[in-house]
């Protein structure tokens, strides 16, 4: 399974600041660790994949080392190379075969030998950021990616490419539009592909998880223990209340509609005496 786009891990744009993806990661560890979660495999395997993220585009140099992964990354070609595989240079032996129509070893060369395949550039991968109601009526979006193609004496070039996509209506989130020889170049060849990836905004403290959209909703202490009611705001902008049922944790999920309500802590900044005085009361008998 491929791995997924670390943005979308930790839920922030690809234009955050160092300090904004800082934050998202330390509050989703925070979440998901799983001395949290009573050891939730779950919970585990989802704490591996934030700390995964952050390692990938935690710091400015780090994301710069990313996105260069993502412009050499694609299928098909030689090892290590943006452009696919350099296909050999047994070339000067097929020059001179076409030239007087001998192999190399003198004898006659069959003319009815099958052609090799042509080398292809890399895959060239980007995404594509449409609002919900974009996405419902498609059309026609501008896209703006970077294409490798190869200079001269063995250099890679980088050229700034705009291309229009053609979206249908009510596309989904996450499905890939492929678009033929439009990804990196090759020195000996064509093109290779671009992949545009969709990704539908899923609203203001939203984020997708398994195609599913997420948004998470700060529960007091003690209505996570106790149960209750708590207002909740949907990013159509309709509100309502949702119980919570006793003995909840943080990390459950109520599905709302097509949205997926998180409860995480209420983190408070400071207390005062009351709280603490109340605090102290459970702590004495044991809470």
């Amino acid at each position: 399974m491929a791995e997924r786009d670390p943005y979308q891990v930790l839920g922030v744009s690809r234009g955050a600041s160092d300090a904004e993806i800082k934050k998202s990661f330390r509050k989703l560890a925070r979440q998901f660790h799983p001395d949290r979660n009573d050891g939730s495999t779950a919970a585990e395997a989802k704490f591996k994949e934030v700390q995964a993220a952050y390692d990938s585009i935690g710091t400015a140099e780090a994301r710069r080392k990313h996105e260069q992964e993502q412009m050499f990354g694609g299928v098909g070609g030689g090892r290590g190379s943006p452009f696919g595989g350099m296909g050999g240079m047994g070339g000067m032996e097929d020059v001179l075969g076409q030239m007087f129509g001998k192999s190399m070893g003198g004898g006659q060369r069959r003319h009815n030998s099958p052609r090799p395949p042509q080398e292809r550039g890399k895959n060239a991968v980007s995404w594509l950021d449409l609002s919900p109601e974009d996405a419902a009526s498609g059309g026609s979006f501008n896209l703006t990616y970077t294409q490798l193609i190869p200079g001269s004496h063995g250099s890679i070039d980088r050229k700034r490419r705009t291309l229009s996509v053609k979206v249908n209506p009510n596309v989904k989130h996450g499905k890939e539009i492929r678009i033929k020889d439009q990804g990196h170049g090759h020195p000996q060849g064509i093109n290779g592909d671009l992949i545009v990836n969709i990704r539908i905004d899923p609203g203001e403290g939203c984020r997708w998880d398994n195609g599913r959209i997420i948004k998470e909703v700060e529960i007091p202490y003690s209505t996570l223990i106790l149960g209750g009611k708590v207002t909740v705001t949907l990013p159509s902008g309709v509100k309502g209340k949702i119980s919570i049922p006793p003995l909840s944790q943080v990390g459950d999920r109520q599905r709302v509609k097509e949205i997926d309500i998180e409860f995480i802590l209420d983190e408070l900044d400071e207390l005062d005496k009351s709280q603490i005085d109340a605090l102290q009361a459970l702590k004495d008998v044991g809470l």
